[in-house]
């Protein structure tokens, strides 16, 4: 099979497109033939092995897993001895984060808990782009962010794959929904349906004084205090992800917060493909509907994690294989 393989971290070209050997599940694994994968902040943070404290987990001097990858949707072609969850031919997507990686591959064998049943009416394409970025705007907004009908919502990074699901949810309930992004998004995010946009480039939403009952942030850029400063009493800042130097004093003030401010600061422990199952529905009825960048073919990946790393993606990079 064809597979993405790096050996040492890097720039994104240290990736290399070979040929291995198709691999074979274990007892509680499932081999999943990949129709469509994506890319992720996982990925451009495991390939050049930063920030470095990622490589307590990922290895230190070098990768541990060597095909890099999280998100997959596919067919079952084998089943390990114990699996019993999936039979052969069933389309499954999933986030296989919590159990490794490999998506960057026409083959992988995962757990079979890493994955569930794909929608007949989803496509493989708009399946891959889910699990990751859809459970952080699903546990951002509604499971840590409490939101409640007609509030006033901010979403910090909205025209990438966690902005454009958040907003589809928060338009379930009724939000005005702002989005902050730059450059050619804003158009997309325009057309997506945000109430209003901010170009970070030309405008600082904590200094606007606009305040907000929540904001939903996928870049954490500023202090904890500016984004404070742009809370509505009573209001949430939630981040799902951003740099490590801005997201640690979040964890050390979040306690002296609740103490001496009606505001509240949350990090979100994503729980990867918790909320499939509510994501199915809200699909199948209609209401929400993936934002794709691509597809795209294998062999363009190197090339596409630094077009991500860069922030130039719009909504999801999707990955087609043939």
């Amino acid at each position: 099979m064809r597979a993405l393989v790096y050996t040492k971290y890097g720039s994104p070209e240290v990736l290399q497109l070979k040929e291995i050997a198709k691999p074979t599940p274990k007892e509680n694994e499932v081999l999943v033939k990949i129709h469509a994968t994506a890319v992720n902040d996982y990925d451009w943070s495991m390939i050049r092995g930063k920030p470095y404290l990622y490589r307590l987990l990922y290895g230190i001097l070098k990768p541990k897993h060597q095909i890099p990858g999280m998100e997959l949707a596919g067919t079952i072609e084998a089943l390990g001895a114990n699996a019993n969850s999936f039979k052969i031919g069933d389309a499954v997507y999933g986030d296989i984060s919590e159990y490794g990686f490999g998506s960057f591959a026409e083959y992988v064998c995962i757990n079979e808990k890493a994955l569930t049943l794909k929608p007949i009416k989803m496509s493989f394409e708009e399946a891959a782009s889910i699990p990751h970025a859809a459970m952080l705007a699903v546990q951002g907004l509604l499971d840590i962010g409490g939101l409640q009908k007609g509030q006033k919502i901010l979403i910090n990074g909205a025209g990438g794959g966690m902005g454009t699901f958040a907003l589809q949810i928060a338009k379930l309930y009724d939000a005005e929904v702002t989005g902050v992004d730059t450059g050619d998004k804003l158009k997309m995010m325009k057309e997506l349906g945000f109430d209003y946009i901010i170009d970070y480039k030309k405008e600082d939403f904590t200094k606007n004084k606009q305040g907000y009952d929540l904001i939903l942030d996928a870049k954490t850029t500023r202090s904890t205090f500016r984004y404070l400063r742009a809370l509505n009493p009573n209001g949430k800042y939630v981040t799902v992800g951003g740099y490590l130097n801005r997201l640690i004093p979040i964890i050390i003030l979040k306690p002296w917060i609740s103490v001496f401010s009606n505001k509240r600061v949350h990090m979100v422990a994503l729980k990867p493909n918790k909320d499939l199952e509510y994501i199915n529905e809200i699909f199948v009825a209609g209401k929400i509907k993936p934002v794709i960048d691509g597809p795209y073919e294998l062999s363009e990946v190197p090339g596409l994690i630094q077009y991500f790393g860069e922030g130039r993606h719009q909504g999801k990079i999707i990955i087609k294989n043939k």
